[in-house]
């Protein structure tokens, strides 16, 4: 733990992403919120007065008012390090200007997911391919779309025993997933909506960008609905495997995957993947807060009804998708980032 903190800005400090930042960057041992931004609908307004999440806004932000988001504000202002929970389309043109200026920016957006010069970076899945980068430059690191998230750190534990040939994912997304906008249908009738605009290629792109070779040559497919849940993205997965591992191999993969262990990342879990024995689980209610230590709570992703039938391997899995897959994800990133020596706490 360093004693002097990271000087740092927030973008979309207002939106339910940006309320999630907030809570995980309270008290963070390495990063300090200096700057909390939005746009012109939350601009001058304090925290409290916007907060949507169970509980009270934390203390150190709660009377803070938010400012207009500028790139020439925020090089002038010393905050060398961005977090950002901008709308996607409105994040792109700001975050890459960030990046010209020399400030480096953590983004749950979309917007540069799909570009070849950002990093799409899941650290417990494809962060050693990152190893050899120039330390200290300016990075632009985005986290992936929520549902691959899930579905990237359920696979890559067992993909090497499995050796897919097909894997089809079907998902039932949060109301939160769409933001508080979304979140207002939690005041209509209960509905379910099998169609999410862009949803499934997304999650077929990102989650092979992820998994690389680990998929191989192997077909993708998704399906994704809109529940009526407030939080936490359910998925039911298929895999048509080649290999032959044992029950007992497929849950020993998962358990003893821990491949930050021996990174200072105070945010990832000490068990990324949480495997579930009960036929019932896991669900939004009881499961969607899983992950050790207490910073790290909503960070694992949780595994359970496996059914191994070979070739078939079918299973469910869990995961907060405004945490691990959204500021959590982010945040992790950041602290990885400076683990690894590509952030300093000098400017």
């Amino acid at each position: 733990m360093s004693a002097e903190r990271i000087p740092c800005a927030l973008l979309g400090a207002g939106g339910y992403i940006g309320q999630h930042f907030l809570r995980l960057l309270a008290g963070h041992p390495e990063f300090e919120l200096t700057a909390l931004l939005g746009g012109r609908r939350t601009a001058t307004r304090r925290i409290e007065e916007l907060w949507s999440l169970e509980g009270e806004a934390p203390t150190e932000f709660a009377r803070r008012r938010i400012g207009i988001a500028s790139p020439t504000r925020l090089s002038r202002s010393g905050e060398r390090v961005v977090f950002s929970a901008l709308p996607s389309g409105t994040a792109g043109a700001i975050e890459s200007e960030l990046l010209r200026r020399g400030i480096s920016v953590f983004t749950n957006a979309a917007d540069h997911r799909e570009d070849a010069r950002t990093s799409l970076l899941l650290p417990e899945v494809n962060g050693e391919r990152f190893r050899r980068r120039r330390s200290r430059t300016p990075v632009l690191l985005a986290n992936p779309n929520c549902t691959a998230t899930g579905l990237a750190l359920a696979l890559a534990p067992v993909s090497s025993l499995l050796r897919p040939q097909l894997v089809v994912v079907s998902s039932y997304q949060a109301l939160s997933g769409a933001g508080l906008d979304g979140l207002t249908r939690l005041r209509s009738p209960p509905n379910v909506i099998p169609f999410i605009e862009g949803e499934e290629p997304k999650v077929i792109r990102e989650t092979r960008r992820l998994l690389g070779p680990a998929l191989g040559r192997s077909a993708l497919e998704a399906n994704c609905a809109r529940v009526p849940v407030r939080d936490g993205h359910l998925e039911a997965v298929l895999v048509k495997a080649a290999g032959r591992p044992s029950t007992p191999e497929l849950f020993r993969g998962w358990s003893r995957f821990t491949p930050l262990a021996d990174w200072e990342c105070p945010s990832a879990p000490d068990a990324p993947v949480v495997v579930r024995r009960e036929e019932d689980r896991p669900q939004p209610l009881l499961d969607l807060w899983a992950g050790t230590p207490v910073q790290a709570r909503g960070m694992a992703v949780t595994v359970g009804r496996v059914r191994w039938e070979p070739p078939y391997l079918r299973f469910f899995l869990l995961l907060h998708n405004a945490v691990r897959g959204g500021a959590g994800g982010s945040v992790l990133n950041a602290e990885y980032a400076l683990a690894r020596g590509w952030l300093t706490h000098r400017s």
